[in-house]
């Protein structure tokens, strides 16, 4: 098996898998359904203000994804930008031909829906807009651009913002915003520098702007002007759909395929190979890291044309499966409890017994320091968020404390989530807040149990028996008149074996007090808890 990072791509018609590697262990793992028409993150769509909620401070808008869409009234002022820091740029560079030249000529050109939106936006950024202003800039009705930010989750619709932003490979375009900036994680001044000199020599149509990403530090020149020629290629596209003045809803930009978010957000210097099963997939990636990478980042695709299936061959599949568990074990013997709850999402820390001879205190605080890890690493691979409580073994030294919350904060920086931590408290807690843009890894894979409905626990069979007495006392003295009626039960085959065992002699004493003929069968369709009192005669369920 290869050293260092490796992606394992396993194309197939119904589901595209992607898992990032290090050393053999499963770091990432994504998955994208073909079926699926859910609005995908970043994805652009011309929607329709359908009401305001005051109340809440947001609207709710039409996207034509059957649920609106949920646009809260911040999102609906201009960004600041915070991200990264500001470049001057100069107004008199020229604009060659190219795709910069095409765009430019189009949005000159302009029209129907295009320039409405266009000026919309050029008044919306110019004006000092508060909160208290919305309702009149945005009534019901108004149609607007927007970009879907976090995608569906169970009952709720997407949410979404009008501060379009385009991820590219090493650029990020603002279609709407005159601003040039570098991220804030490139520290190294003289790179920064060389990295001003060459956004100011890109060629971009006036009053669009664009942000330099982290994995572009150390990059020529030339990977710039292709990622940005891409990137202007895909807003010609939507430009030229506004021209023909749609009606919204509308979906004008659609965000890029796994395969293609693969090769922009997972691949940096230090990936050693791709491997991928798909023939398709494989000349589609090679094509595309030739194009915007070079041929030396190309030759580490490999194709895997083995008979045993990708996943199986580096052992990915039984760690997935480890995904799904509740319990997950650490190296020194101690184990960690994850439990998804609908407010939040709780970690409990627990100490095993191989630590139990060695100095109490330092064995609590690597037990932490292990659990730091596995809780930053499961976050990322069950894709779960929200608000996380991570319940840590009660550590007295303060240095501890600071140590492990120091290590979580490093292990979470990488994460293409955003996280938010607070220092762990005197009781062992740390609260900490992780995007979430998805549905968890859990959601998708699952569905409530139609037993217990994700609650994890089903009456035992002495309950439901209990209960169908209960039941039958009630129904048997309010027809002590008819004293030809018979019942038949119908039960989940566990509880009828408790009936025809341990509550014989009971239900035998039910017939004999009322005179009446009772029938016990086993109906495989009914969940554990449910039962039916049927009249044979009329074939009626007796309520």
């Amino acid at each position: 098996m290869t050293q260092g990072k490796q992606l394992i791509i396993n194309k197939e018609k119904l589901e595209t898998r992607v898992a990032l590697l290090n050393n053999g262990r499963l770091d990432e793992y994504q998955i994208e359904r073909m079926q699926s028409s859910e609005p995908r993150v970043n994805s652009v769509y011309l929607a329709r203000i359908v009401n305001l909620e005051p109340n809440m401070q947001a609207a709710f808008v039409d996207i034509g994804a059957g649920k609106n869409a949920l646009l809260h009234y911040w999102d609906m002022m201009p960004a600041t930008e915070s991200m990264s820091d500001s470049i001057k740029r100069d107004p008199q560079q020229p604009v060659k031909s190219g795709p910069a030249a095409k765009l430019k000529a189009l949005l000159s050109r302009g029209g129907g829906k295009q320039k409405e939106l266009r000026e919309k936006e050029r008044s919306r950024r110019k004006r000092d807009i508060t909160v208290k202003d919305i309702p009149n800039i945005f009534p019901p009705g108004t149609e607007l651009l927007v970009q879907v930010t976090k995608g569906p989750i169970g009952s709720k619709g997407a949410r979404v913002t009008t501060n379009i932003s385009i991820p590219g490979r090493y650029l990020v375009l603002l279609p709407y915003a005159d601003h040039i900036g570098l991220s804030t994680k490139i520290d190294n001044k003289k790179e920064r520098q060389r990295l001003r000199k060459i956004l100011t020599e890109l060629e971009l149509p006036e009053g669009m702007g664009m942000i330099c990403r982290t994995v572009g530090e150390g990059r020529r020149a030339i990977y710039f002007k292709r990622d940005l020629e891409m990137l202007l290629d895909f807003w010609h596209k939507v430009e030229e759909a506004l021209l023909k003045n749609p009606k919204a809803p509308l979906e004008v930009y659609s965000e890029p395929t796994m395969l293609e978010r693969t090769i922009r957000d997972f691949l940096t210097e230090d990936i050693n190979e791709i491997v991928v099963d798909g023939a398709d997939a494989y000349r589609d990636i090679r094509s595309s890291l030739s194009k915007f990478a070079g041929r030396r980042s190309a030759a580490a695709v490999k194709h895997y044309n083995k008979s045993v299936p990708i996943f199986e061959f580096y052992r990915v599949k039984e760690q997935v499966s480890d995904i799904f568990e509740r319990e997950v074990s650490l190296p020194g013997g101690g184990w960690i409890c994850i439990d998804e709850t609908e407010a939040m999402i709780t970690i409990d820390i627990n100490t095993g017994r191989g630590r139990r001879d060695k100095d109490q205190a330092e064995a609590i605080f690597n037990t932490n320091m292990e659990a730091a890890e596995e809780v930053a690493r499961q976050l990322r691979l069950r894709n779960i968020g929200g608000l996380v409580v991570i319940d840590f073994i009660d550590m007295r030294n303060a240095s501890h404390r600071d140590k492990v919350y120091k290590t979580m904060q490093r292990l979470v920086k990488d994460d293409r989530a955003k996280s938010r931590l607070l220092p762990i408290s005197r009781l062992g807690l740390m609260e900490m807040t992780r995007q979430r843009e998805h549905e968890s890894l859990q959601d998708i894979y699952h569905d409530p149990c139609p037993y217990c409905n994700g609650t994890g626990r089903v009456k035992t069979a002495y309950s439901v028996s209990v209960e169908i007495q209960r039941r039958l006392n009630h129904v048997l003295k309010a027809s002590y008149r008819d004293k030809s009626l018979s019942i038949r039960v119908f039960v989940h085959p566990e509880v009828l074996a408790r009936l025809k065992n341990q509550d014989a002699i009971l239900l035998d004493e039910l017939e004999q007090k009322y005179g009446r003929n009772l029938t016990f069968r086993a109906d495989p369709a009914l969940h554990h808890e449910e039962f039916k009192l049927v009249d044979p005669e009329t074939n009626t369920e007796l309520k």
